[in-house]
Formats: structure tokens, C-alpha cells, sequence
């Protein structure tokens, strides 16, 4: 590749461009490597074959992922795996001197380490999500709150997770291939509820993974939540595939916002509403002791 005002530069491409690029930037990463991001104009991608199947995903921490279908993935834990170098690289940075080259240097290696498990946690999200838009044409996910949970001691496992980046990986793939995704709420009770009766049977605590509905079914924990994620997926989007069928929220008008105590029981006439109106002023006025009638 070739740069104006640098020259000839040695690449190692990830992938072929499409079409002649029109621009060209470079950028450095923490970990002291360089990116050439190129701007190229393409064909819009065309839409995978239709399929049959529509899946719900439970994700968690034990397993990453649950398909309704009873498949579960299990959670590869990169940064878990890594500790003990970053550890290690971590110490050796807070024994060199700030301000020194040893230090640069230090910095380096710690941003190479994180960057190395980044990249193996993203490459395994892209297999994962490629795999479910291309085997389902419907996905459903919970909507997480996960900066809620990283505010809790299980910090370093939903970090380790990446959940937001692999939803926003089912996302952008179902739009680009024709595919449809939703996320249901995420106050929906999908583990409290059985997914053959659908009776909700209360809270129970994380240890419980199985339990036995009233209705004599048995359920896994995770599957049965993601059961629950497909069937509120799928009656949300019951009446058109994805789109947005509800009119949005809007303030309500002026004239709409209060309604007069009278206005529904009676047909008075402007006059004598006026005049009841000033009667019941007249009466508060009195009761507090203020106005001309009142009495001294």
C-alpha cells in the first residue's frame, strides 16, 4: 500500500477490497499496532434464504449463551484465563519509574496482553453470531441493563462476558442479511415463569437451577427462561416482523391534559359552570378568613 508523503507500505490484509477506496486512514492502537480502515463503495449484501427456525437466547455467566432449542454454549472466559500474565505484566509496570523508557515499554506489553484477549473474544462472538443469523430467521434477546450489573461483584465476569458487543453482533448481521432481531424486556420474569402453563412461580435464588411447576413440568433454569425469551419475542412482533407497529409516545395536548370534575355527569351551560365555579371560590375564600365577606 502506498501512502502520499510516506510511501510504499507493507500490509497484511485481512480481506480483499471489493472496489478502488476513495479514502484511506490510519489509526494506532494502544498496543502500539496500525490499522488502515479504507472507505470503498459496494452492493448492497443480499438477504440469506429463508429458514424456518426462530430462536430466544438466554445469556449468562456458567454458559454463555442458551438457545431455546436446548442448545447451550458454554462461556470461554478469556480475561479469566489471561489473569495471570496481565497480573504479572501489571506488577512489573508499577515497579518502573514514571517517565522513563523502561515504562513505555511496560505499557506496551500490559495494552498487547488486553488487546490479544480482546481480539479472541471478539473473533469467537463473530463465529457464535454468524452461526445463529444464518441457521435462524428470527432472534430475540433480553434487553440487559449491564452497566447496572457491572456495578455489582460480578464486575470481572460480565466484562469477561461481552455481552452488549455480541448483541450489537446479532443485531447489525440480522439487518444486513435479512434476518429479524428484537430484544424483549428486561423486567420480563423468564425465569419465574413456566413456559407450558405459563404460571409464574415466584422469585427463587440463583442456586436453584431446576424446579417442578404445578403443572408437573420440570424445567432447566436457563432453557425454560430461553423458551419464554422466544415466546415474548414473537408476540411482540406478531403483527409485522420487526417493525415498529405502535404509535410512539407523545405529551398529551393542553386542552386535554386536565379534565373539570363536572364535565362527564352533567351538560351545564358556560354560564352557570362559571357561576358554580365562583360560588365554590367564595366558599374556600370564607373558610380561610380572607376576601370582603369575610367575617372580622
Amino acid at each position: 500500500m502506498r501512502l502520499p508523503k510516506i510511501g510504499d507500505l507493507d500490509v497484511r490484509w485481512s480481506r480483499e477490497l471489493p472496489a478502488e477506496p476513495s479514502s484511506v486512514t490510519i489509526v494506532k492502537d494502544p498496543a502500539g499496532r496500525y490499522f488502515a480502515s479504507f472507505v470503498v463503495t459496494t452492493k448492497q449484501n443480499e438477504a440469506l434464504p429463508t429458514v424456518e427456525p426462530e430462536v430466544g437466547i438466554d445469556l449468562g455467566l456458567t454458559h454463555f449463551a442458551v438457545l431455546s432449542d436446548g442448545t447451550k454454549v458454554a462461556a470461554p472466559r478469556f480475561l479469566r484465563q489471561a489473569a495471570r500474565r496481565l497480573r504479572r505484566l501489571q506488577k512489573s509496570l508499577s515497579r518502573k519509574v514514571k517517565g522513563s523508557n523502561n515504562r513505555k515499554k511496560a505499557v506496551v506489553r500490559v495494552a498487547r496482553a488486553h488487546a490479544q484477549v480482546a481480539d479472541t473474544r471478539r473473533d469467537w462472538q463473530h463465529k457464535l453470531s454468524t452461526a445463529i443469523i444464518r441457521d435462524n430467521q428470527a432472534v430475540y434477546v433480553e434487553d440487559l441493563c449491564v452497566a447496572g450489573l457491572s456495578r455489582t461483584r460480578l464486575v470481572k465476569s460480565v466484562h469477561d462476558a461481552g455481552w452488549a458487543g455480541f448483541t450489537g453482533m446479532l443485531e447489525y448481521k440480522a439487518a444486513r442479511y435479512g434476518r429479524v432481531f428484537a430484544r424483549i424486556d428486561r423486567f420480563a420474569p423468564t425465569s419465574q415463569t413456566c413456559s407450558q402453563c405459563g404460571r409464574i412461580d415466584g422469585p427463587k435464588p440463583l442456586s436453584v437451577r431446576w424446579w417442578t411447576c404445578l403443572c408437573g413440568s420440570v424445567h432447566d433454569r436457563d432453557i425454560n427462561a430461553a423458551k419464554n425469551v422466544l415466546a415474548a419475542g414473537q408476540a411482540d412482533n406478531s403483527n409485522d416482523r420487526g417493525a415498529q407497529v405502535r404509535p410512539a409516545s407523545v405529551l398529551a395536548p393542553r386542552r386535554e391534559a386536565v379534565t373539570h370534575p363536572d364535565a362527564a355527569r352533567s351538560t351545564r351551560s358556560v354560564e352557570e359552570t362559571s357561576a358554580l365555579t365562583a360560588e365554590r371560590m367564595s366558599i374556600v375564600l370564607s373558610h380561610h378568613g380572607r376576601g370582603p365577606w369575610a367575617s372580622k
